[in-house]
């Protein structure tokens, strides 16, 4: 991996990048890119559908300035900057005013920027906090939006310390849903990510058997779902058997699945940056009348919960309504809230939990995921993806969440 702010290589025969005769040489010099994208660039990126809906989702929110007492936003967080901008790497800030977006990159991802983004100022910077600094002083921003949860304090202090007390506004719940709202072109990406990964799920079902380790079957659901176009893994896959499944976040271990375990499986992928997320509680072998009764219970939480979904619906309701069903006897095992959104992360607002004030909007994608653990003995989470309608929802994940038995 290349080092941060290491020796600076001048490009300045590709892409546009300023001549160094016209470069200030001072340490913290920036670098205003001028349009960079050509016939050649166009060719080696085939840029994605959905960037048609950029200049929207940057215009939503620059009308929301007056609102917040703000004349620009700074983005630290990098799938809020891909949402805004389509620029996919690693390492940027994005900082929009009331008339420009600008993208913040150093040396190593200026081609990538130029290629991946459309009507947005690419800036280079050799340090980034510096950079930050020099662009909005060159902006001429006296009230910068930033993202309260994104940053560090030390980062905070930097920037702060550079300018007179109250030029930054921390923003909160205030930005907390600008992703939420699903568009068309993200809907299809979504079914994609979530249809690979329930075929995934489906094709290792079979191969479960005693002896097999629950490595094992984490390392062939991934292969498996690479396989089938997926760019990577939404989060670690996480196979659990017998006690291990008591654990809502169990990491595949060496041990081997055996008769009478219920084996956890839960699933995402990333297709093309968004997420899916499923899971299956598979049994193999003969199962307790308690553990059959217990899995029933989790299956008609889930399926009241999903009933009640649509738009205007609190979601703490449907989190009420999924834990009403436990009762007693098993309530102190639903240990998590009911479900979450989903999108270019696979936990982003909103949250259907207890002390959750997020209300469902029509477009939203997210989960359904009521589960039971039993400390030292077996746990059940069955869970799937949906999209809010006005009416009611649609399920993009495909597995079938009746009780499957394997003999």
């Amino acid at each position: 991996m290349l080092r941060k702010n290491h020796e600076y290589k001048s490009q300045n025969k590709l892409w546009g990048i300023v001549p160094s005769a016209v470069r200030d040489n001072s340490t913290y010099a920036l670098n205003f890119i001028p349009t960079c994208r050509d016939s050649f660039s166009a060719s080696l990126i085939k840029f994605e559908s959905h960037n048609k809906n950029l200049p929207a989702r940057i215009s939503r929110l620059q009308q929301k300035f007056p609102a917040y007492k703000i004349d620009s936003l700074i983005f630290f967080n990098r799938s809020n900057i891909r949402y805004l901008s389509g620029f996919t790497g690693s390492d940027s800030v994005l900082l929009i005013n009331s008339d420009k977006t600008n993208l913040l990159v150093d040396g190593r991802y200026t081609t990538q920027a130029c290629r991946e983004t459309a009507d947005i100022q690419i800036i280079e910077y050799r340090d980034k906090i510096e950079g930050i600094i020099q662009a909005i002083k060159k902006l001429k921003l006296k009230r910068v939006g930033f993202e309260a949860g994104s940053i560090t304090v030390e980062i905070y202090n930097q920037l702060a310390n550079s300018f007179r007390q109250g030029a930054f506004v921390a923003l909160t719940d205030e930005l907390k849903l600008i992703r939420a709202c699903k568009d068309e072109t993200e809907i299809a990406l979504m079914k994609k990510a979530a249809g690979i990964s329930s075929a995934a799920i489906l094709s290792i079902i079979t191969q479960i058997k005693p002896g097999c380790t629950e490595k094992e079957l984490a390392l062939q659901l991934e292969y498996n779902a690479r396989k089938s176009g997926a760019d990577g893994l939404a989060f670690e896959a996480i196979v659990a058997a017998g006690a291990n499944s008591a654990l809502p976040h169990a990491q595949p271990t060496d041990r081997k699945i055996k008769k009478g375990d219920f084996v956890v499986i839960d699933f995402g992928v990333k297709y093309r940056g968004y997420c899916s997320d499923e899971t299956c509680t598979i049994a193999f072998g003969k199962l307790t009348d308690r553990q059959k009764n217990a899995y029933q219970i989790v299956k008609d939480a889930h399926d009241r919960a999903l009933a009640m979904i649509k738009e205007n619906v609190h979601a703490a309701d449907i989190d009420h309504c999924a834990r009403s069903v436990f009762g007693k006897k098993y309530g102190r095992y639903f240990v998590h809230g009911t479900g979450h959104g989903v999108g270019l992360e696979v936990h982003e607002a909103p949250r259907l939990a207890t002390n959750s004030a997020d209300i469902l909007m029509s477009q939203m994608v997210v989960t359904v995921e009521p589960g039971l653990y039993i400390p030292g003995l077996w746990g059940i989470r069955i869970e799937d993806t949906v999209l809010v309608k006005e009416s009611s929802c649609e399920k993009f994940t495909k597995m079938d969440k009746e009780l499957i038995i394997i003999e």
